[in-house]
């Protein structure tokens, strides 16, 4: 009993890292473009994050559980990929940077699982790792595609307040879908190994849910001001199309179960869109210190993890 609290503790703390990191991915680009408040973006954060949790949660929760290592962790291994990855995105936070959380959570599970001397499934592991590297050419594509769609029937409406109207329903039911696919798959890496232990999904879906809407709740406005006005200057067109790319890409993947980043989807959404305005208009050395962070994450918080289980388990058997 008194593992299953330490590790739920060590979860919600992952679970409230995602948030504070990640709610930048859902409003960022919405709050950069000045048409919507933090306060308000923050709150719808909070609510679709935990629908999508409870909706379609489960399916990255299953390959972060039991798809990278098949056997069963020891509570001691399942602890320390946790907090290894929960450190690791509190430092990324602290400093402004949108890291991959998905990134540091499979680090810590593989590094956990090599110090064990378990079976770590390498062809997942590759998989994922495809993945992350096409996830943000993908929504950068799909990004510079949504603002010219986009542009086409909206730069032809001539009232202001129905164009106002428009573009502010786009904002925020675009940000309501970037909530909804965070929780859909990052749920999976806050509680995801906890998933290993056997314990059932839907509760753990709900659970990691509301760490990650507290988190956001808390601690998210750190990272907003670099997403949202760090990388390029944003109208509220691009930020809508930035956001139904990104939103778009992350909730692909979370019904196929593979664990991508939010930070990723998002970053490349916005330098999609920028490259509408022209090369000039991107921060490249912003870009360049995230893709570096992405670089580092997974295998800082691997080396951490695979370090720390060697530690516990001198002291726990």
């Amino acid at each position: 009993m008194l593992e299953l609290i330490i590790l739920f503790t060590a979860g919600a703390y992952v679970g409230w890292n995602i948030g504070a990191n990640d709610a930048a991915n859902c409003i960022g680009t919405s709050v950069g473009s000045g048409l919507l408040s933090y306060r308000k973006g923050i709150l719808l954060v909070a609510v679709f994050v935990v629908v999508g949790a409870l909706l379609q949660g489960q399916n990255v929760m299953k390959t972060i559980g039991k798809g990278i290592v098949a056997a069963e962790l020891p509570p001691a291994a399942v602890f320390a990929a946790l907090l290894s990855a929960g450190l690791f995105v509190t430092l990324a936070t602290w400093f402004r940077l949108p890291v991959s959380t998905s990134q540091a959570i499979v680090g810590g599970v593989a590094g956990v699982g090599f110090s064990t001397g378990l079976e770590v499934n390498v062809a997942k592991l590759a998989t994922i790792a495809q993945v992350w590297v096409v996830c943000p050419f993908l929504t950068g594509l799909l990004a510079f595609i949504f603002y010219k769609l986009l542009s086409i029937p909206i730069r032809k409406i001539q009232r202001p307040e129905l164009w106002d109207r428009v573009v502010n329903v786009l904002l925020v039911g675009s940000a309501g879908y970037v909530a909804f696919s965070l929780g859909a798959n990052d749920v999976g890496n806050s509680v995801g190994p906890i998933a290993n232990l056997g314990v059932h999904t839907s509760w753990l879906s709900l659970f990691g849910g509301v760490a990650l809407a507290t988190g956001a709740l808390t601690f998210g406005r750190r990272v907003t001001e670099t997403v949202g006005s760090g990388i390029t200057p944003l109208d509220p067109l691009s930020a809508s199309a930035a956001q139904l790319a990104a939103a778009l890409g992350v909730h692909f993947f979370s019904v196929l179960g593979i664990p991508v980043s939010t930070s990723q989807s998002v970053v490349g959404a916005v330098v999609g869109v920028g490259f509408v305005h022209g090369v000039k208009a991107i921060e490249r050395r912003r870009v360049f210190e995230i893709l570096g962070g992405w670089v580092a994450t997974p295998t800082v918080a691997g080396l951490f993890s695979f370090g720390l289980y060697r530690l516990i388990a001198l002291f726990v058997r």
